[in-house]
């Protein structure tokens, strides 16, 4: 019974530092969290700092405050930060190997907030996947669809791909394809499109908006208009001018056709 209680008694020591280490990680979980949060809320404050940047300095000060926590609670155990060091470098090879992809993230992240090819709130499409920029962070960019579905994008994918930012720019260029009957009046038809075009209030007078008989298709003369707005009144001025011309073309006795064929006979 001595001999148990003097083996429970040798492992104190280690129990109580298991406890201490617990307690560090949790209250360093919970620092990091809160100073990370208020770096965000500092830098994202300022009027004058794009709050893409804010995001990425408080990903990088949580980090920072783990791994020194990290270092910390192997302090407890006995293992010294030199000897840490140490250890770290005489694996670096097969950590690399292993955190390949994680640093590829890291590094292609560092680079985007370099060059900036998007940030927060703009509407991207990276590689085929389309959202608006939620996040960007160390590791990862966080899209969410236009359905609110999100997406996590890896750094290191969103960095290799063709990145489309349809934000970017303050304006946008509307392009609409009308398609009337081959008997109705084409003049008619694009002075219609053009009158509703600059009736509304959205699409910009510079560049003015255009309209020109752009393809003779197997049932119909497409006509194509090219107006320009502001990128955020995209995609309502679009569906409205769709409904406003259609509405117009009803009016004005002008038809948009359905795909048909006309079989010629052959004499003889």
């Amino acid at each position: 019974m001595e001999e148990m209680m003097e083996q429970v008694g040798s492992y104190g020591p280690l129990l109580w530092n298991v406890v201490k280490a617990i307690i560090v990680l949790i209250v360093g979980w919970i620092v990091a969290g809160a100073v990370s949060g208020m770096v965000r809320r500092r830098v994202n404050s300022h009027p004058k700092i794009d709050k893409t940047l804010g995001n990425f300095a408080a990903s990088m000060v949580k980090w920072i405050i783990l791994l020194i926590v990290l270092v910390a609670v192997l302090g407890l155990f006995g293992i010294e930060a030199t000897s840490l060091v140490a250890m770290l470098g005489a694996a670096t090879l097969a950590i690399g190997l292993a955190l390949q992809g994680t640093l590829s993230d890291l590094a292609a992240g560092f680079m985007l907030i370099l060059f900036r090819p998007y940030k927060l709130g703009d509407y991207v499409d990276i590689g085929g996947t389309s959202g608006t920029v939620k996040d960007l962070n160390l590791f990862v960019t966080e899209l969410a669809t236009p359905d609110n579905v999100q997406i996590i994008v890896p750094n290191g994918q969103a960095w290799g791909q063709i990145i489309q930012n349809f934000s970017h720019h303050e304006t946008r260029r509307v392009d609409l394809v009308f398609g009337i009957d081959y008997g109705d009046d084409a003049n008619a038809a694009m002075q219609t499109i053009l009158d509703k075009a600059t009736a509304d209030s959205r699409v910009l007078a510079d560049p003015e908006p255009w309209v020109r008989v752009t393809n003779l298709g197997d049932s119909s003369v497409d006509l194509t208009l090219r107006a320009w707005v502001n990128a955020a009144d995209y995609w309502d001025v679009k569906f409205d001018l769709t409904k406003t011309i259609k509405e117009a073309f009803d009016q004005t006795g002008i038809s948009i056709p359905y795909p048909h064929s006309v079989e010629i006979q052959k004499a003889g």
